[in-house]
Order: C-alpha cells, then sequence, then structure tokens
C-alpha cells in the first residue's frame, strides 16, 4: 500500500511522509511541531528534516505562539491547503480501489486492530526519540 501510494503522489511531488503532515496540518491547524511528531508516532527531528522543505516550497509557515514564543505552531498556506486536497483525493480513491473487494467485517476489524496498536503505541511512547525510555529510540522496535 506504502509503495502504490508514494507512486500515486508522485505528480504532485509528495510523498507519505509529507502527505501525513499536510493531513493533520489540514485538519489541525494552528498545531504545534511537538504535537504533529506525536501524532504521527515520530521523533522531533523527523520533523525537523521535513519542516523546512515544506516551508521552503511555501506549503506551510511555522508561527511563534502567542502566549509562548519557544512553540512553533504549524499552518498550511493557500497552495499547502490546495496541495493537501489533492493528495487526500489520491489516497482515499487508492484506498477505496484496494479495500473495494474486501469484506466489511474485515475492514472494521483491521481498523479496530490499528487502533488498538496505536493506543498501545501512545501509551509506551513508542517512536518519541527525546524520550530515552521509548523502545524503539532504545533499538528494542
Amino acid at each position: 500500500m506504502q509503495q502504490a501510494l508514494t507512486r500515486a503522489l508522485a505528480p504532485l511531488d509528495i510523498k507519505p511522509p509529507h502527505l501525513d503532515i499536510l493531513v493533520n496540518l489540514y485538519r489541525f491547524e494552528g498545531i504545534s511541531q511537538q504535537e504533529l511528531a506525536r501524532k504521527l508516532l515520530v521523533g522531533r527531528s523527523n520533523m525537523s528534516m521535513l519542516l523546512p522543505q515544506m516551508e521552503k516550497r511555501g506549503l506551510l509557515e511555522r508561527r511563534a505562539d502567542q502566549r509562548d514564543k519557544r512553540v512553533l505552531r504549524l499552518f498550511l498556506t493557500p497552495d499547502g491547503r490546495s496541495l493537501s486536497e489533492k493528495a487526500m483525493v489520491i489516497q482515499t480513491d487508492l484506498i477505496e480501489q484496494m479495500l473495494s473487494a474486501t469484506p466489511l467485517e474485515d475492514c472494521t476489524r483491521m481498523a479496530e486492530s490499528m487502533e488498538r496498536l496505536i493506543q498501545r503505541m501512545l501509551a509506551a511512547d513508542i517512536g518519541d526519540e527525546d524520550n530515552p525510555e521509548s523502545a524503539l529510540s532504545a533499538g528494542r522496535g
């Protein structure tokens, strides 16, 4: 699925990690970089690699928080919003193609399993390289 999504997004000149960021900014305008990293289950260093590229391309803006200038909030630009909408259509169409022959019960079970996995990962703080107790950052994942 990841390979198919990468191919489908190629005409937009984005990859799945960019899409993850765009979709979250589309849904949660003004989210902080730290909140975004947590939602995506990645470390802040991953964000610090991708966000400048996307900002340079004119897809997003980073602005200081009004109350705490140390916190950067993320906002889509009009170009970023337009690209997000195009990419979400591509992603949705691909998912529909892939799952159209799958029984609804199987899809429901898969979604429930994924939700449980995400909740366990969040509870364990897996993927947070800034947390030395993280299983993935400690090399146990």
